[in-house]
């Protein structure tokens, strides 16, 4: 039987409650902002329960999460599999001198920028960037 450490829904639930408490977020606050009941989230923190895509999407989303990070982290896609925009993200959520308004505000303009990159590649696909 694998350790406590290695159970990766203890890590999932242990990244998801890292998280939360991050964005300064109660479990009930949460739960209002995921439409999951607080047990429930109670639960998956504590690595009780394997959540859903879609309820590691809300999540992702009420975290102000990229939905691949919680992918990988529930170990629904490899570290290759990822977009290349993790790093950028990563960054921006640890830097503890932006509040947390800056940081949503700065992922928000982030993720534009590289949708709206996106759009441009497919509508030009002969151009390199």
């Amino acid at each position: 039987m694998a350790a406590a450490e290695d159970d990766p829904r203890r890590m999932l639930g242990g990244f998801i409650r890292a998280q939360r408490q991050m964005a300064n977020l109660s479990l009930r606050q949460l739960s209002a902002l995921t439409k999951v009941s607080n047990p429930y989230l109670s639960q998956v923190e504590r690595g009780l329960h394997e959540p859903s895509v879609r309820v590691l999407k809300s999540i992702a989303d009420a975290l102000n999460v990229s939905a691949e990070t919680l992918f990988e982290q529930a170990g629904l896609i490899s570290h290759t599999e990822k977009l290349g925009n993790e790093g950028t993200e990563c960054a921006i959520r640890a830097d503890r001198r932006l509040t947390d308004a800056q940081r949503r505000a700065m992922l928000s303009v982030y993720r534009s920028y590289v949708g709206d990159n996106r759009t441009e590649s497919l509508n030009h696909p002969l151009v390199e960037h």
